[in-house]
């Protein structure tokens, strides 16, 4: 696995004439100072413009609003690449440098363990070169697990990995996908002494050669969870990729 480490941030911009400015910001200034950290493997970041939010389910009220992701995969040593990367934000905020405290919001934020890494057996590149090929965007899907060491958990996440997702690369424009839980409950999950374990976040990145918005009918399509009660979908639809200098979804 090329990194031990994943971050996901959920935003808003709540005045829509500053989506420009945000993301003149994000891509222009703030990403490329981080992508050139030495612990940050990758970075990148897609919209979930009107269009996609209009296929999205959000059953959480905070993802009702999302409008970016943003996400940073991190190397080994981890505490010192994520030390780097937070200190860079606090050194950037101190110069002026962190324009989004004006105009953006975090939904939701948190660091998460890479779980296992798929691709269509059409795309000819390893699972770890999956995050670096070129997207046309991605459908996510957040829920949370509330007892997550539990046989009822583990047999969900084994119909992920052996169903689930792929049925998902079997959709066309479905290039691949990642898998994620979040980092706080990772380190107890074999920890069956009988203590409650926290609810654990998980994510199913999948990466797309095709609109979005297509990929995501066919994905909605698909045979949902055999047991929906021990999983609770946070939000689930497309997003798209974000092209330097076309930002106009929500003029």
């Amino acid at each position: 696995m090329f990194a031990p480490s994943a971050f996901f941030s959920f935003t808003e911009v709540p005045e829509p004439a500053r989506h420009r400015a945000y993301n003149e910001w994000h891509q222009l200034e703030h990403r490329p100072e981080n992508l050139r950290l030495p612990g940050v493997e990758w970075g990148e970041r897609w919209v979930h413009s009107p269009d996609c939010a209009a296929l999205a389910a959000s059953p959480d009220p905070a993802f009702a609003r999302l409008h970016y992701v943003n996400m940073y995969w991190f190397g080994e040593p981890v505490a010192t690449s994520t030390a780097e990367w937070s200190a860079l934000a606090e050194r950037s905020f101190h110069w002026g440098g962190r324009d989004d405290v004006h105009i953006a919001n975090r939904l939701y934020m948190a660091f998460f363990r890479p779980i296992r890494g798929y691709v269509n057996a059409r795309v000819r590149v390893a699972a770890d070169v999956l995050p670096f090929r070129p997207n046309r965007g991605v459908h996510l899907t957040v829920t949370r697990v509330d007892e997550p060491r539990s046989a009822a958990a583990e047999k969900l996440f084994g119909w992920y990995d052996r169903e689930r997702i792929p049925a998902m690369l079997s959709c066309s424009g479905v290039a691949g996908a990642w898998t994620f839980a979040s980092d706080d409950t990772f380190a107890s999950a074999l920890d069956l002494s009988g203590e409650a374990a926290p609810p654990s976040v998980r994510v199913v990145l999948s990466y797309l050669d095709d609109d979005p918005l297509e990929v995501t009918r066919s994905l909605d399509a698909l045979t949902p969870a055999p047991d929906p009660s021990v999983e609770t979908t946070l939000f689930s639809g497309p997003l798209r990729a974000i092209a330097p200098w076309e930002w106009d979804w929500f003029d």
